[in-house]
């Protein structure tokens, strides 16, 4: 009995030490369709970019058509019908944001659509629970203007968090300090260089995938991957309940990695928030190089209804593990 205890507790040792280094994620909450109408919060303050929105309560979105859920969908989409007042806050669109938080975690976004076209400044992102902002930190997962086609991926926090330009990761970066008060809060952050990452080459590839890890141990990671992109793993795309972050994933396509940042004291349990906004302190400040026209940002959002017609947000899930 001696002999067969000690190799049970060696076997048992063998499977705990595996875990400790492959632990396995395992689906935590999973919204599709009506789920966003029972779980998240719509938020209708002043944009806090300075965008030219307004941003409506869940009824009127509901009741205006900027927002509705099938069995298999959830839509949100911005007013592109009426000529806005320049006496008004701006264009109507919906900003959400997840009542639950969440650490350490895997979050896997499949996406049909998203907001594209001049104007528009369109993200999906997490920040604090607890804040204030920037304290507790802010990771933007999805985030472009304009007539980008690539993804940006950053981090703005509180002083004394920056990343090395050179990183395990596929995409380029852009900046490395991810404080927000340098550089007009521009933060750390990595643009994507495969195709069909943003906007409207997104949205005529039919799509993909966005996957963010975040690890007090290795870091924040985001990864992308096509709708016909063949090397999408299995339970990504099949919407598992269980699986683990491996190098068969290849590189991500952006990484930010704790080697300068102090991950602990620079993030806390976040919440997720999907929102789409209007010219402001990014897309209003980029709109003279984005070759969208003349006059200003804010003149074509109040005028041009109809340039908004594919100006929305067609999620397919959002499931995050644990």
């Amino acid at each position: 009995m001696k002999l067969f205890s000690r190799h049970t507790v060696c076997v048992l040792g063998v499977v705990l030490t595996r875990g400790a280094l492959t632990q396995a994620y395992r689906i935590k909450d999973s919204y599709v369709g009506q789920d966003f109408y029972n779980s998240w919060t719509w938020e209708t303050f002043d944009d806090p970019t300075h965008g030219r929105v307004d941003y409506v309560d869940k009824w009127t979105s509901m009741n205006s058509n900027l927002s509705y859920a099938t069995d298999k969908k959830f839509i949100m989409r911005v007013d592109a019908t009426n000529i806005v007042s320049p006496s008004s806050r701006g264009r109507a669109s919906v900003r959400i944001i997840s009542d639950a938080v969440y650490s350490d975690s895997v979050t896997v976004l499949e996406l049909t659509h998203m907001p594209e076209g001049c104007g528009t400044w369109p993200a999906f992102w997490s920040l604090s629970a607890r804040g204030p902002w920037p304290k507790g930190g802010e990771i933007d997962i999805i985030e472009g203007v304009n007539k980008n086609i690539r993804n940006l991926a950053s981090l703005h926090t509180a002083p004394g968090c920056t990343m090395k330009p050179f990183r395990d990761q596929s995409g380029m970066t852009v900046s490395t300090d991810c404080d927000t008060s340098v550089n007009y809060n521009q933060g750390c952050g990595s643009s994507f260089i495969k195709p069909f990452s943003y906007g409207a080459a997104f949205n005529m590839a039919g799509g993909g995938w966005y996957v963010m890890e975040r690890s007090r141990n290795k870091g924040i990671s985001v990864w992308f991957w096509s709708r016909g992109d063949y090397s999408v793993p299995w339970a990504i795309r099949n919407g598992s309940t269980e699986f683990m972050v491996n190098p068969s994933w290849g590189l991500p396509d952006a990484h930010f990695s704790i080697e300068s940042c102090d991950y602990n004291s620079m993030f806390d349990a976040h919440r997720m928030v999907f929102d789409t906004t209007f010219c402001g302190d990014w897309a209003g400040a980029d709109w003279p190089n984005s070759e969208c026209g003349s006059g200003t940002c804010n003149d074509f959002v109040n005028n041009n209804p109809r340039a908004f017609k594919k100006t929305y947000w067609e999620i397919d899930s959002l499931r995050v593990y644990t």
